[in-house]
């Protein structure tokens, strides 16, 4: 199974980094909002990184069946089979799957990386098992 996993969390420093990296690759506008990964903060201040885990919370929700998991163990969303009701998005427990107001179908993480390669801290890491 290939996902993205947060290797040190302690490292972060919430430069927003991957955030901004994956919203440019998914819509190439660099805002915090349309990424597939977030950084919020605990309740002490610090961050907490959250990342798509490959649950299948989504398309166990998906009435379309457009989101399936591929031979990686990666669950993703067929463009031509989805009909952008919104359920994958209301399901995903941390929030990372996002519905841009212009677009006719969500994003989620497809642990391409660009995330891992824009952290500066090492944080993240795409893991293979």
């Amino acid at each position: 199974m290939k996902k993205l996993v947060v290797v040190d969390q302690s490292a972060c420093v919430k430069c927003l980094g991957c955030e901004l990296a994956c919203a440019n690759a998914f819509y190439k506008e660099p805002v915090s909002e349309l990424a597939c990964i977030r950084i919020t903060e605990k309740e002490d201040g610090s961050p907490k990184t959250l990342v798509c885990v490959q649950c299948g919370k989504c398309a166990k929700v998906c009435e379309a069946g457009a989101i399936t998991k591929n031979a990686k163990g990666v669950y993703m969303i067929n463009k031509k089979l989805c009909v952008n009701c919104g359920k994958c998005v209301e399901a995903c427990p941390f929030g990372v799957l996002v519905k841009s107001e212009d677009r006719d179908v969500p994003s989620k993480c497809i642990a391409c990386g660009i995330c891992v390669e824009a952290c500066p801290q090492d944080v993240l890491a795409i893991k293979e098992s």
